[in-house]
């Protein structure tokens, strides 16, 4: 498991938590792009691409490449690992109390209804 710092952590999941910047992210994902670029198809104003991009950059998710005169940015995957590896073991713990929650209620008859 990556080593990551709650700070940290809360950082990567609140980036992912805006559909605009999971978006953004597929994008990038695809094609290092500049700010422009990913900012295309959405109906938002540059400032506004430029703080979610600032939010996605104080989370790692993505780093500024030169390229010439432009900046791209890149997609940084290890972040994104940390969240799997969060949300794998939040999974595993619900799976074993869902269990045990079945196995409880398959041993123990079901109670008979007062109204019988």
């Amino acid at each position: 498991m990556v080593n990551c710092s709650e700070e940290k952590r809360s950082r990567i999941f609140q980036a992912l938590s805006d559909s605009t910047r999971r978006e953004m992210l597929r994008r990038i994902a695809s094609d290092n792009l500049t700010a422009t670029e990913i900012g295309e198809p959405f109906e938002i104003s540059a400032p506004a691409v430029s703080k979610h991009l600032r939010v996605l950059e104080n989370a790692e998710l993505i780093t500024r490449v030169k390229d010439g005169k432009r900046r791209r940015f890149k997609l940084n995957t290890e972040p994104l690992e940390e969240a799997k590896s969060v949300i794998s073991e939040l999974a595993a713990y619900w799976n074993r109390r869902l269990d045990a929650l079945d196995e409880y209620l398959k041993s123990n008859p079901k109670p008979k209804n007062r109204n019988e």
